[in-house]
């Protein structure tokens, strides 16, 4: 009984609720809960698995994860239509070895100078990375593009350059590359969606974004990345971040 009504109320409140995360939960609230198999089966026979036959097993992804947090950031932006028809986007700054999300906001437009804000921000209060993980966007990376010079960069590009990030992009149509960040973005906005009322301005959508940060990097079971592989604390500035260079115009914004 606990299991199946631990089970729905994270559906209900639009947070992801696997076995791992039912037994996580139901360990905090200070029960001792069935093996992770075992809660698996009470699901599976009470009716609250979806099934996916079309879903590739796990065995035929080749997982990979940074070793020490700060050692690579994934980012990524995503769509969200607000109460009132407006479209806005999201951009998410996400550290790979721990799934933490660094920082989360919403938009009018992601552009150029957006990632650039966001970017230095996150670096304001974390660090720096050692290297960043994005897809071919024009506002992550103009190599790829058509009317690009070769060699050639934007103020994001010039900006890990001066630092000495390393850059690192996907493979075109290849979002698995991303996959880290591209599953915390289904979290979110299916979270975002279970919220009443939905919201109708950029102000208190960012206000949710912050309660959702909260919720998912200290409130929810860690990865399976280790016997004992914690959310929080892991992230803290050994040093002051380097000063960030004089901005010059970003050609592409």
């Amino acid at each position: 009984a606990a299991v199946l009504a631990e089970r729905d109320r994270l559906v209900a409140g639009g947070h992801d609720a696997g076995p791992e995360t039912i037994h996580w939960h139901l360990n905090q609230s200070g029960m001792t809960p069935p093996s992770r198999a075992s809660i698996a089966r009470i699901l599976t026979t009470h009716g609250r698995v979806v099934p996916a036959p079309k879903k590739k097993p796990k065995t035929a992804y080749h997982r990979f994860a940074a070793e020490q947090p700060n050692e690579c950031w994934q980012s990524d932006f995503t769509h969200y239509r607000l109460a009132n028809g407006v479209e806005v986007e999201v951009i998410t700054w996400l550290d790979d070895h721990s799934r933490m999300a660094l920082h989360i906001s919403a938009h009018p437009r992601v552009t150029g100078p957006v990632v650039l804000a966001t970017f230095r921000a996150t670096i304001n209060e974390y660090g720096c990375p050692a290297a960043t993980l994005t897809d071919n966007g024009m506002v992550y990376t103009v190599r790829h593009s058509a009317w690009g010079v070769r060699g050639g960069r934007n103020a994001f590009e010039t900006e890990l350059a001066t630092l000495g990030i390393v850059q690192k992009n996907g493979r075109g149509n290849h979002p698995q590359t991303q996959g880290k960040v591209e599953r915390f973005q289904q979290t979110l906005k299916t979270w975002l969606t279970r919220q009443t009322p939905q919201l109708a301005t950029l102000t208190d959508l960012q206000a949710l974004l912050d309660t959702f940060r909260d919720q998912y990097n200290h409130d929810r079971a860690p990865p399976s990345t280790g016997p004992t592989h914690p959310r929080r604390g892991l992230h803290r500035p050994t040093q002051s971040p380097p000063p960030p260079p004089t901005p010059t115009p970003d050609p592409h914004p």
